[in-house]
């Protein structure tokens, strides 16, 4: 694939700033909150509840976009006045909003940390009307980068040490959506993304080559490939089956041929339609028997983990792939079942005990314990102030709306996520779908916690 050069990571520009990206819930709770002076300090958590049916486990992601998003929460002035206008706020909201900024704390497990339901993977404490307002963008950037990652990471287990490249931009849910996920991706083990402004915002490798709308501007698919390996000698990789893909490898053999006088090589091909088991079979032969052996054959096309790991099981001989609509919907599993919940307040925990939707009250954390060979072996999740043995996964990032210390860089994350993908267990690795088995034990104290709040009911 052809790989642009890239540079240090810029600003996100992709990510929406303003705190209108809100509910209208927040502000009218808000404004009550207000009107009865229930302004002391909230701890509010972000869990999943359950896992779906296709995955085993999920991978924590977008700490960094909430950190970004809270860092800079402010209201603009014709934002205050809008509200105002339509009736949104009243004037002690107004005058709230006009001096509002992040003065809280936030802990939360690393990006790229596995976890499953139940354990928060970030907690906010702040006032109430504070950590009221924050809760639907919170959610949303927790959510989406959380889904797209942890799709991301079963394509990296089903590729193995296989090139991947995130092709998924033009069928995300939006262009945000779509910048995002090439960031999961990455996140997860991805080596770069076809997505320009994510090169750009985070620093992750650049790959394209051409598109069929290439090759058939042409009058000649051969004058196609030649005129592209010319203007990219660096970095020639040809889109072979806009018409017959056995016919366009032995072109691309001809073509060799023509270009080594002018020390140019064709680096690899590409293949996007059709039976890919057998096709890339065929091209290897044509490219082994043309003195192309070093050729990377590179496939996309409606690419998933199953996809991936049903034509390796074929002894597909594939180098790489591109995988984007599938993994940037999240496809066979669009939608996680989270949520933002008040835990604490006041200094008393509280307990939602809705049917079907109830927590575990309080400030909690989660201890992982491994087995002698280092994979996970199972996590505990008690209260903050009940140590457990094991390894604490949520760890202070904020306290009174201050970094204790810069994020890890997204290399960083990077590698903390391929360390826990090796911790996985067997089970946990599978991709079909299934229970994980994974024990996560609840503490007697945090029984003991609920039996009392449940009998004060």
């Amino acid at each position: 694939m052809f790989q642009a050069t890239h540079g240090a990571a810029a600003v996100t520009e992709c990510v929406s700033k303003t705190p209108l990206m809100t509910d209208l819930y927040q502000l009218t709770m808000m404004q009550t909150y207000l009107a009865r002076g229930m302004t002391e300090r909230a701890v509010f958590e972000f869990f999943v509840r359950s896992l779906p049916a296709e995955r085993r486990f999920l991978l924590s992601a977008g700490l960094e976009q909430v950190v970004e998003f809270l860092a800079s929460l402010h209201f603009e002035d014709d934002e205050l006045t809008w509200l105002e206008r339509e009736g949104h706020a009243d004037s002690r909201l107004i005058d709230y909003l006009a001096q509002v900024h992040f003065t809280g704390d936030i802990d939360a497990m690393p990006e790229g940390t596995v976890f499953f339901p139940d354990e928060p993977i970030l907690r906010i404490t702040a006032p109430l009307p504070l950590a009221q307002l924050v809760e639907s963008r919170v959610l949303s950037l927790l959510h989406f980068a959380t889904l797209i990652a942890s799709k991301a990471a079963r394509v990296r287990l089903a590729a193995e040490d296989r090139l991947l490249v995130d092709f998924g931009m033009r069928r995300a849910h939006g262009s945000e959506a779509g910048v995002l996920a090439a960031r999961s991706a990455y996140l997860a083990g991805f080596d770069g993304t076809a997505t320009v402004l994510a090169g750009k915002s985070f620093g992750i490798p650049l790959f394209g080559t051409m598109a069929h709308s290439f090759v058939i501007a042409h009058e000649r698919e051969m004058d196609a490939f030649e005129t592209y390996a010319r203007n990219h000698p660096d970095n020639t990789v040809l889109l072979i089956d806009s018409y017959d893909t056995l016919e366009g490898a032995r072109k691309a053999v001809r073509l060799a041929e023509r270009l080594r006088g002018s020390g140019i090589r064709i680096r690899g091909v590409r293949l996007d339609s059709g039976d890919l088991a057998t096709l890339s079979r065929g091209v290897r032969d044509i490219l082994d028997a043309g003195g192309l052996g070093d050729a990377t054959v590179f496939a996309s096309g409606n690419l998933d983990e199953h996809a991936i790991r049903a034509l390796l099981a074929k002894g597909a001989p594939i180098d790489g792939f591109g995988v984007g609509t599938r993994m940037d919907v999240s496809a066979d599993a669009p939608y996680l079942d989270c949520a933002y919940k008040l835990q604490e307040y006041a200094g008393q925990a509280r307990r939602k005990r809705a049917e079907g939707k109830t927590t575990w009250p309080g400030r909690k954390q989660v201890y992982r314990h491994y087995s002698a060979d280092g994979r996970m072996a199972g996590d505990c999740l008690t209260l903050e102030d009940d140590p457990q043995q094991g390894e604490p996964l949520l760890r202070p990032v904020m306290r009174e709306g201050r970094l204790l210390a810069p994020l890890p860089t997204l290399a960083d994350a990077r590698e903390h996520t391929q360390a826990q993908l090796e911790r996985l267990t067997q089970t946990l690795r599978e991709l079909t779908p299934g229970p994980s088995d994974y024990p996560v034990d609840i503490s007697p104290a945090l029984s003991e916690l609920v039996r009392t709040l449940d009998s004060a009911a």
